[in-house]
């Protein structure tokens, strides 16, 4: 389980996130929405101790996230940040590989191979597993650095904008592969989403913040509602349905 209690965060004296208290369900494909500079990504941050915590604390598994070795930690949470410094002169796959490694400090085995290869299916790149990361677009980029995600095989992913880059293809595919990896996997996905649809179309829960602080959180149709998502984006919307599921249309 993951609880967050009265998390808080400041930059240069400036909060960027206040008391924010959660439990996010397990098992569970969990959405963090709300505008820009909303705190999303810094919370996101601070569970997967890439960001320090001025006050409150992550609870992961019982234990406050500081007392978690890294490479204990990497074994059970993965992350995909938005700012991600790789080598370019790395091939798709050894990129890809790089997930295994706080299981495998770098010696792969049979096992290891195998959940690389089932990372590249998954993300449709085979035919750029030779290929340098710098002969990549900025989508086939953003792809193999979400199969070196999938490929850490943690019952934690935590995903920061994860459909930066990619074309409506492959950003759908990617969802429906999140739901996968949740329903089928049984992993619980949290995930920064600015897509709303997206956010509704595939997600358990959804976390809103606004102006750093948790505005609302609930399952998808409590969350997705006209007067709530105004409050939240200071924009008019309607909401529709298609296959049951809610649909924002704002104007």
């Amino acid at each position: 389980m993951l609880e967050i209690k009265g998390l808080s965060k400041s930059y240069d004296g400036n909060k960027v996130v206040t008391d924010v208290n959660l439990t996010l369900p397990e098992k569970s494909v969990i959405s963090l929405i709300g505008p820009n500079g909303a705190g999303k990504s810094t919370v996101l941050n601070m569970i997967a101790r890439l960001s320090s915590i001025d006050s409150g604390e992550v609870m992961f598994k019982g234990r406050d996230v500081r007392k978690w070795q890294r490479s204990e930690l990497a074994r059970f949470m993965a992350i995909l940040t938005q700012h991600n410094n790789i080598q370019s002169k790395l091939t798709v796959r050894e990129l890809i590989s790089f997930g295994r490694f706080p299981w495998s400090q770098g010696r792969l085995t049979a096992d290891d191979e195998k959940l690389v290869d089932q990372a590249m299916d998954f993300m449709e790149l085979n035919e750029f597993a030779g290929r340098f990361l710098d002969e990549l677009s900025g989508g086939q980029r953003q792809r193999a650095l979400i199969a070196m995600v999938l490929a850490q095989d943690t019952e934690y992913v935590l995903l920061d904008e994860p459909t930066n880059n990619l074309d409506i293809y492959h950003a759908t595919r990617l969802m429906a592969t999140v739901r996968r990896l949740c329903d089928e996997l049984g992993k619980t996905v949290i995930m920064v989403l600015h897509e709303l649809n997206y956010a509704s179309f595939y997600s358990d829960y959804i976390c809103a913040f606004k102006n750093g602080s948790l505005a609302g959180f609930g399952k998808v149709d409590d969350i997705m509602q006209p007067d709530f998502l105004k409050e939240v984006y200071a924009v008019d919307f309607t909401v529709t349905r298609l296959k049951d599921k809610p649909l924002a249309l704002y104007f």
